[in-house]
């Protein structure tokens, strides 16, 4: 079923535009074009433009590390440590420590984004990290880092996630 779409006024259109930002998850002007049409309406790519720079939208990321707009009012903007503890207590399953190494397991296709977030966080005790589908590797400077590392992440984990040590 098409829907009827119609010019908006300014301050209208981007009330509107601000209400999809907080309620959806939009990547692209693209995407944010068709949910406008999806409410009834009309606007062109360089109006939304415009629009988005006056509201003072930015490109942020959602937990898995997906690019989104955000409002630029901060509270709508995760720091990085936050969303560290979002995605590992939705997604990690379990920590392990072995040697200087912490694994991260978690749900398929998760674990760059634990990767990302780990990265972003620059945590003392994490070197660097490896990322495959439902595995994290957490590089750290030595076995007693790895497990005290081992310790904070498995804190973080969702109500599904163990804490194993090795």
């Amino acid at each position: 079923m098409r829907v009827e779409t119609r010019p908006l006024p300014k301050a209208e259109r981007q009330r509107l535009i601000a209400s999809v930002i907080e309620r959806r998850g939009i990547g692209s002007q693209r995407e944010l074009l068709d949910a406008l049409a999806a409410a009834g309406c009309r606007a062109t790519q360089a109006t939304i433009s415009r629009d988005m720079r006056e509201l003072g939208l930015e490109k942020g990321e959602d937990a898995l590390g997906r690019p989104r707009y955000v409002l630029a009012t901060g509270a709508h903007r995760p720091d990085a440590r936050a969303a560290l503890a979002a995605v590992l207590a939705q997604y990690g399953r379990s920590v392990t420590a072995a040697e200087n190494v912490v694994v991260v397991r978690s749900e398929l296709g998760t674990a760059p984004a634990i990767a990302r977030a780990l990265d972003r966080v620059g945590h003392p005790l994490a070197v660097g990290t490896l990322a495959g589908d439902d595995t994290c590797l957490v590089i750290a400077p030595s076995a007693p880092d790895a497990k005290r590392l081992e310790g904070e992440l498995a804190g973080l984990l969702g109500s599904q996630g163990r804490f194993s040590r090795a």
